[in-house]
Formats: structure tokens, C-alpha cells, sequence
């Protein structure tokens, strides 16, 4: 279960699972379904529309939250993780809740430079395993316009700014 996965992360872990073969129900606005959907996803839930919980047809293995979501929020969905399971989180300004009596782990997940790692990403990018959603590319004059936009929160995908 991918919460938040209509962002540039949550298109590559959805990516990233369904590389190792992985079932993956993730949650996106209206906005980012049909990305999220092109991106893998088995089943995309409406978070705008549908409570996640009652969407679910059984609990799952993984919850990884990208979504900056209320803290009372997130301990709820730990009821959707299976005993033994784990609740995988990108929102360091909070804490990952876990559920010790059923054995659910928690991990608080912090990006750190990784060369073996961005190799082996890049030879899945060169190989068509692993899709960069480049929305456009602009002139480097431009970029001011470009900050604007994302202070708006207009952009989706990855934009290249080009001397």
C-alpha cells in the first residue's frame, strides 16, 4: 500500500514494486489516478473521496507513506498492515507508528547518497525499466516562472532546465 503515490516518489516505488513483483494498491487524487495508474498500480483509491480503510479488501504486507498526512491519521492505517508487517515512512517531521504487540515495524526512510544505488536506478532508466516523467523542458531564463509554478503547485513529473 503506497499512500501519496501520485508524486514523482510514489510513481517509482509503485515501479520499483511491481519490478519485484509486488501487488500494489496505492492512493492519489483525481489529479494523479490516471499517472499513478499508468505507473503499475493494481488498484489506485481516491483519498479525496474514499476512506482507505473500508477500501481495502484485506490488509496488506507494506504501508508506505509519502503523504504528509496528520499524525493521528497515519497511526490509523497501521490497522491495515498485517501481523509481522511494516509501516515504511518518507515524513521525517513525524513519527512512524508501529504496532508492537502485532509485531508491525516501523522506518522512518531519509534519502543519503548512494552511487551503487543511482548506478543500478540509471541502468533501469537506460533499460526502460524505470520511467523519469520529464513533463518539459525549459531555458534557464525561465526558471523564475518555473518557481512560481511549483511554489503554486502546479508541476507534475520532473522538469529539465537547460542553459
Amino acid at each position: 500500500l503506497i499512500v501519496g503515490a501520485g508524486g514523482v516518489v510514489g510513481k517509482y516505488a509503485i515501479q520499483l514494486a511491481k519490478r519485484a513483483g509486488v501487488h500494489v494498491i496505492a492512493t492519489a487524487s483525481p489529479r494523479s489516478a490516471a499517472a499513478v495508474r499508468a505507473a503499475g498500480a493494481d488498484q489506485v483509491v481516491d483519498h479525496t473521496t474514499t476512506e482507505l480503510l473500508a477500501a481495502l479488501d484485506g490488509q496488506v504486507d507494506v504501508l508506505l507513506n509519502l503523504a504528509p498526512i496528520e499524525p493521528e491519521a497515519f497511526a490509523s492505517l497501521v490497522a491495515a498492515v498485517r501481523d509481522g508487517g511494516a509501516v515504511v515512512s518518507t515524513t521525517a517531521f513525524m513519527a512512524t507508528p508501529d504496532d508492537a504487540a502485532r509485531g508491525v515495524r516501523a522506518a522512518t526512510v531519509f534519502v543519503l547518497p548512494d552511487r551503487a544505488r543511482l548506478v543500478e536506478l540509471v541502468a533501469l532508466v537506460d533499460a526502460g525499466e524505470l520511467t523519469v516523467e520529464v513533463t518539459r523542458r525549459i531555458p534557464l531564463a525561465e526558471l523564475p516562472a518555473l518557481h512560481a509554478e511549483a511554489e503554486a503547485g502546479r508541476i507534475a513529473g520532473k522538469v529539465v532546465v537547460l542553459p
